[in-house]
């Protein structure tokens, strides 16, 4: 039976954790084929962004019309557009699939990273058209909070909060990981949803499988030390085990076995 298959439509991260290479890899640790349509190259590592090349809209285009001819993906999640006509191209193509779009429009910093345009292209064309979006505050306000479809605001101290036109909001709590360790989070939490929503869950049944994939992924890579700013979301599948280099030469078994059993990093916990 063949997985569902999920495109991602975002940037590029070169340090690996956030963007593209953080949707693929969310979409192959939750069991869903990943696609992908790059919007933008970025050179960016655990300190910040140093440069970003945005990609023309026609070949954005082509490699949206690539995907979605001949893998007709489920969902479709979004990531950093770029540019008003991206916006625009993608509420055109893919309203009529589960649409999550992350409106990657504010840095961690508090920067705004879209101009006036862009936002009004949110406003005006792809959210109204959104399964779901999953704006973190300071982006829920810049929009508007309009809140005319499902939208998810990520991020509080005591979690997230679900709003549906016409139902009460919903209180989505979840623990708080202490970690410098979580570049990407945001990208991985709208990936994990839209896996679980192509997987067929329930809108808030896979918000909540989704933060709970985010809080075990920044759990398990809290005391790493890559980079020298705020280190890469644990994107590891969980039954990983590294590789065995081969012995290159023959070695003699141990005449008594070991006192314990040796776990690797991702093994039983």
């Amino acid at each position: 039976m063949n997985p569902p298959v999920v495109l991602s439509i975002a940037g590029t991260d070169s340090g690996g954790a956030a963007g593209t290479a953080a949707d693929l890899t969310t979409f192959a640790a939750l069991g869903v084929h990943g696609a992908c349509v790059i919007t933008a190259v970025t050179a960016q590592d655990t300190l910040g962004v140093r440069a970003v090349h945005p990609i023309p809209v026609e070949v954005v285009a082509a490699q949206l019309d690539a995907v979605l001819d001949d893998l007709d993906p489920v969902a479709v999640k979004t990531g950093m557009l770029a540019d008003p006509a991206v916006v625009r191209l993608v509420a055109e193509r893919c309203a009529d699939r589960i649409l999550v779009v992350d409106p990657v429009v504010v840095a961690t910093s508090g920067a705004v990273l879209a101009d006036e345009a862009t936002l009004d292209a949110y406003r005006t064309h792809l959210l109204p058209v959104a399964t779901v979006s999953t704006p973190n505050a300071d982006e829920d306000d810049l929009l508007g909070r309009a809140h005319a479809t499902a939208v998810i605001r990520t991020g509080g101290a005591g979690g997230d909060v679900l709003h549906r036109p016409g139902v009460v909001p919903l209180s989505l709590a979840h623990p708080v990981v202490e970690t410098r360790n979580d570049h990407g989070t945001g990208c991985t939490y709208a990936a994990a949803l839209a896996a679980h929503l192509a997987h067929g869950l329930e809108l808030p049944d896979a918000a909540a499988r989704a933060a709970d994939f985010v809080v075990d992924r920044l759990r398990v890579g809290r005391t790493w030390t890559l980079g020298r700013g705020r280190g890469p979301v644990a994107h590891l599948v969980p039954s990983a085990r590294p590789a065995t280099p081969p012995s290159r030469t023959p070695t003699t078994p141990p005449t008594t076995p070991p006192t314990a059993p040796v776990t690797t990093p991702g093994g039983p916990r």
